[in-house]
């Protein structure tokens, strides 16, 4: 390699390294102010040191001379000459002028206006004078050297150098990872840090994220394939099977039939080659089976490393968070202690940046809303340091993320009366939330406790957009508080969304998954367990009722199941449960996730994406945070004034988990329900009975809904009474046909709630 190529390639491993050592660095000048300022400073000391060297052997002077700097005020710091809150401030300033080196080199090596103010604010805090650079290179902009941009108050690390075996990066990979460069002066002490530095880097490579991404898609396809071998495997050995007994009886025939010895012979030697063509298969239908086996555990250990390469360890976004908190707290003369607990645990590439703004949006509410001030916690009897804790754990596939603070917690009645002055909430609406409810507020867009707009606050963008984020992700969000004490806000999301665990369910002819992560059991419904709380039909799981939902009403697909005992799925989100029925069961297995593809499905809702299946159906995965979003939509207690009047209503449906969910929505109204399972028992009964309202489903046995519309309508003595049509047709061609025939309303199942249902009553009666 040339002179010049080697220097190229030496600068940019550098900036590399070094960007991760200014993180640290940074971290370590944060914590000079807890108890730990006896290591933190080593190891600040240790990494100023080596980044002086390594600028210095590169001639990039200004770099070395800053280092310099700031090595004279971290020594005033230790031997009390200067203040420790002071030298923090300065070294922090320092940091933000030496990352902005790093992204031009030319200043990095003669230095600008901006680098010789920092050394003499850096040597008036220390009180010793650091020798100049010489001429000072003006910063000019240019076409050709655009100005920087200013740097943001809290900025977020690259990944890191010494990362897992793979790591997931934006940069372009490169074809050999160059050795870090020794520094000239560096310590005997460094020698083993850095040797197991080098041992690290010489076992990791950068690999664009791209690839990755890639490689996840064809890992997942290849395990999908090597599933439809192995289903193809066991229907050649079916065929040999069949074979081998059609073999069986032409040997049986020929034993019975009396031919010639010639023949004979010829079915002596016919019967020797069966025997022989049979073991032959045998032997083939055994080999390919443990070949297919075998490439299928290869593949799936495949698609696992593939899974692990894309995890990046928190710590790379976590690495900012302290100096951010710290600089918010300043502005708001607060004092924060921030710790986190397990940041090495890795999460998905494509996950980073949203677990990052969600993250950022929790630690300012924390600092903002949370933590009171230094002087009203002490007269609250707590200590005047406030505290903030982040919490990572896995939970078998799922990633939890605690935050909590120990500040104010939430007031909820404050947060009902902030719901009522914003008009999101009337009074009665508001007065009837429970406590989880009322916290719950703080999830509504434009919602905001500030009543001045500032910097951090009060524009109402916050913890709607954290639900919507981790929601988009399949995750879901939790809020514990406790008034006086403080707050926890848990998040938990997939760990990787290349790979999912999908127990995978059907739904009339159709295949359907949810994540496993969400599946809290299964369960058979039997009628002794179903009951009712508050007008919502529910099932007894666990000795606790857990709201029972037809999911294929509720996707707006037709009818429900018919079964006495019908199978269904308990799922859960945050502290949310619900059974869902479905038709039954298919497997649970590893699926490829991909976005969903056409016209067809795209925008759809509940729908998370597509899933191939080695039969070649497609499973549609759901997403059951917009599922349970709706549950509780149809299974929250009408808030508004009761009717006036008490409606008789006739419900006709052919499938008993509809016609409950459906009679649930009707009864939370105040209303009466009678029921008939098809449209010839719903004329009957309208005969002898009288009623104020009939909801009929559309396909249904002996009489369909439409021609019980018809019939309804042309029999004088009942046309008066109103019918709504509630049909999974959600097409315009059946809404014409539902209103031709008669119909005075037509509801799609999937779109049924308690506020729509509550709006057609009111109007036709």
């Amino acid at each position: 390699m040339d002179t010049e190529a080697l220097k190229k390639s030496l600068l940019k491993k550098f900036q590399e390294v070094t960007a991760d050592r200014l993180q640290k660095i940074q971290l370590g000048v944060i914590d000079l102010e807890k108890e730990t300022a006896d290591q933190a400073a080593d190891d600040v000391a240790r990494e100023l040191h080596t980044m002086k060297g390594e600028a210095r052997m590169l001639g990039l002077a200004a770099i070395g001379q800053l280092a310099h700097a700031a090595e004279d005020v971290l020594r005033a710091e230790r031997e009390g000459k200067t203040a420790t809150e002071t030298a923090t401030d300065v070294m922090l300033r320092a940091c933000d002028v030496l990352s902005d080196l790093l992204e031009d080199l030319d200043a990095a090596h003669t230095g600008t206006s901006a680098t010789e103010e920092m050394v003499k604010a850096l040597s008036d805090v220390s009180g010793h004078p650091v020798p100049a650079l010489g001429p000072v290179r003006k910063p000019a902009a240019s076409a050709a050297q655009p100005p920087a941009p200013p740097k943001p108050a809290a900025p977020v690390a690259p990944p890191p150098a010494a990362a897992p075996p793979v790591q997931a990066t934006s940069r372009t990979p490169e074809p050999v990872a160059m050795p870090q460069p020794a520094p000239a002066a560096a310590k005997e002490e460094d020698a083993p840090s850095a040797a197991k530095s080098s041992s690290i880097a010489d076992r990791s490579i950068r690999v664009n994220v791209e690839v990755l991404d890639s490689l996840g898609l064809l890992a997942g396809d290849l395990l999908v394939e090597s599933a439809r071998g192995r289903l193809r495997s066991s229907e050649t050995a079916q065929l040999f099977e069949r074979f081998s007994r059609l073999g069986d009886r032409f040997l049986r025939i020929s034993e019975d039939v009396d031919v010639p010895d010639v023949i004979r012979k010829e079915l002596e030697r016919a019967e020797a080659d069966l025997h022989m063509l049979r073991d032959d298969a045998f032997r083939f239908v055994r080999r390919n089976g443990d070949g297919i086996n075998t490439l299928h555990g290869n593949l799936a250990q495949l698609a696992d490393h593939v899974a692990e390469a894309r995890l990046v360890p928190l710590s790379t976004v976590f690495d900012a968070f302290p100096r951010a908190v710290r600089d918010i707290a300043k502005t708001q003369n607060k004092e924060v202690d921030l710790v986190i607990e397990n940041a090495d645990i890795g999460v998905d590439r494509s996950m980073l940046a949203d677990v990052r703004d969600a993250l950022v949006h929790l630690l300012r509410n924390a600092v903002d809303h949370g933590l009171e001030s230094p002087d009203f916690r002490m007269q609250m009897g707590k200590p005047a340091l406030g505290r903030i804790r982040i919490r990572v754990r896995v939970d078998g596939d799922m990633l939890h993320i605690e935050v909590e603070d120990d500040g104010r917690g939430m007031d909820t009645e404050r947060l009902k009366q902030v719901a009522i002055n914003k008009r999101l909430l009337s009074p009665v609406q508001a007065a009837a939330l429970s406590e989880r409810e009322a916290i719950e507020l703080i999830f509504r867009p434009g919602f905001s406790t500030r009543e001045q707009v500032s910097e951090l606050s009060g524009r109402g963008v916050g913890m709607d957009v954290v639900k919507r984020k981790v929601e988009t992700l399949g995750g879901s969000v939790g809020v514990q508080s406790r008034q006086g004490r403080g707050t926890t806000i848990t998040l938990r999301l997939p760990q990787s969304l290349a790979l999912m665990k999908v127990l995978l369910v059907r739904l009339g002819d159709d295949v359907y998954g949810m994540p496993a992560a969400d599946v809290v059991a299964v369960m058979r419904v039997k009628p002794d367990d179903r009951m009712e709380v508050f007008g919502t039909l529910a099932v007894r799981h666990r000795g606790k009722p857990t709201a029972l939902v037809a999911l294929g009403p509720l996707l707006g697909l037709n009818g429900g199941n018919r079964f006495d005992k019908p199978p269904a799925v308990v799922v859960r989100h945050g502290d949310d449960y619900a059974a869902l029925v479905v038709d039954g069961f298919v497997d649970e297995r590893e699926v490829a996730v991909k976005p969903c593809g056409g016209e067809f499905l795209k925008g759809a809702p509940f729908i998370a994406g597509t899933a191939a299946l080695e039969d070649g159906r497609i499973a549609v995965l759901l997403h059951v945070p917009d599922i349970m979003t709706e549950v509780r939509r149809m299974a929250r207690p009408v808030t508004q004034a009761p009717a006036t009047r008490r409606l008789r209503v006739l419900l006709v449906d052919d499938s008993p988990i509809a016609r409950a969910t459906e009679g649930a929505l009707v009864k939370a109204l105040g209303h009466s329900v009678e029921e008939a399972q098809d449209g010839e028992e719903a004329y009957a009964k309208v005969q002898t009975n009288t009623y104020d309202l009939i909801l009929t489903d559309v396909q249904m046995p002996k009489l369909d809904g439409f021609s019980l519309t018809r019939r309804l309508k042309g029999t004088p003595a009942v046309a008066r009474i109103p019918v709504i049509i509630l049909s999974s047709l959600a097409s315009p061609e059946d809404k014409r046909r539902g209103l031709d025939a008669g119909a005075d309303a037509y509801l799609v199942k999937g779109e049924l709630g308690v506020e729509s249902l509550a709006q057609s009553i009111d109007r036709l009666t």
